[in-house]
């Protein structure tokens, strides 16, 4: 299977790494409250299927703790209410997904299934952090349609790896720029652990979203097992997602954990399902108002380096899918 490759190939890269654990600790110390830089990429190619959110990359930077200023400053004291003693970090994302129906052969128009779909996208996010809570604020504006690049990265990218012409984009939606403003909050309400050595947390989660792309509600709970714990809140991902809280600390020269979550969503629009919603829109399909994530996988840090694979199930999001949706997530992050 290639989901159980994908975090065989973690487990080495851990092992290959291991050498490097004999450094002292002092060396991790400058990093533990420095930037995090992160790649995530998430296909349905470790699923052996290519179809509906087909494929999905971003590329993040997450600040240490700043003192709250301009647009944080706002965000942290208006939006937030947070107090002084607060941890503000600052984070800056390029993102890029595609969206296909299930027949990538057919150049025709397929009603019944997923639309034709780019979104090329940036992201600025403000995340507070008090003792055991993360309130994360976050806007992404981008564009919609040719002017995102779908066809282009994904006829490229199959050109370069041997696979077939996906024929119909043609179909795709129209150019429009989209707009979504996000809150999340994240808290350890339910935690137990055992110091340093092997623990055990619950995150439960919940957040909303408002925009012409996407308007959601939802509620998730991640369970990690494994060491050092008190790291992160868990590995990062691709928006709509349930994600941690985009960095680590390298408190330690090596750490693990695996983890299982799941997230539901309450879906009011999506414009990659049913289009847009300032015209008429003949390629759209009836939308479940009810979306479920299940995920379960891995993670491993050594020294400033931390690697996840992240294994989703996503319920059906249209009335006509065929199916459930699975897909994997690789995130590589790097303290500097």
């Amino acid at each position: 299977m290639r989901i159980a490759g994908g975090a065989g190939a973690l487990a080495a890269c851990a092992v290959l790494s291991s050498a490097a654990l004999a450094d002292d600790d002092a060396f991790l110390a400058p990093y533990d409250n420095s930037g995090t830089f992160t790649f995530v990429w998430e296909n349905d190619y470790f699923a052996n299927t290519d179809r509906n959110y087909t494929n999905g990359i971003r590329l993040s930077y997450l600040s240490g703790f700043k003192a709250p200023e301009g647009v944080s400053r706002w965000v942290a004291d208006s939006l937030l209410g947070v107090g002084e003693a607060a941890g503000v970090r600052r984070g800056f994302a390029l993102g890029h997904s595609i969206f296909t129906p299930q027949d990538t052969e057919a150049s025709a128009l397929l009603p019944d299934q997923h639309p034709y779909a780019g979104w090329l996208y940036g992201e600025y996010s403000v995340v507070v952090e008090q003792t055991d809570i993360i309130d994360q604020f976050t806007l992404q504006a981008g564009v919609i349609g040719p002017s995102a690049g779908g066809e282009f990265v994904q006829n490229n990218w199959h050109d370069l790896i041997g696979g077939e012409a996906v024929n119909g984009w043609d179909n795709q939606l129209r150019d429009e720029p989209g707009v979504v403003i996000s809150y999340d909050r994240k808290l350890r309400a339910l935690f137990k652990s055992n110091g340093d050595g092997l623990g055990f947390d619950a995150t439960p989660s919940y957040g909303a979203s408002f925009g012409n792309v996407y308007t959601n509600a939802r509620v998730g709970l991640m369970v990690r097992i494994g060491s050092d714990l008190r790291n992160d809140y868990g590995p990062p991902r691709v928006r709509p997602s349930l994600a941690g809280g985009g960095y680590f600390s390298p408190r330690d020269r090596f750490s693990w954990y695996v983890f299982a979550g799941a997230e539901g969503r309450a879906v009011a629009h999506d414009i990659f399902l049913e289009g847009s919603l300032f015209r008429d829109n003949d390629l759209a399909v009836d939308n479940n108002i009810l979306v479920g994530d299940f995920q379960a996988g891995l993670v491993m840090q050594v020294r400033r380096v931390q690697v996840a694979y992240t294994s989703v199930f996503r319920t059906r999001e249209f009335k006509t899918q065929q199916g459930a949706q699975q897909f994997g997530a690789v995130s590589l992050s790097v303290k500097f």
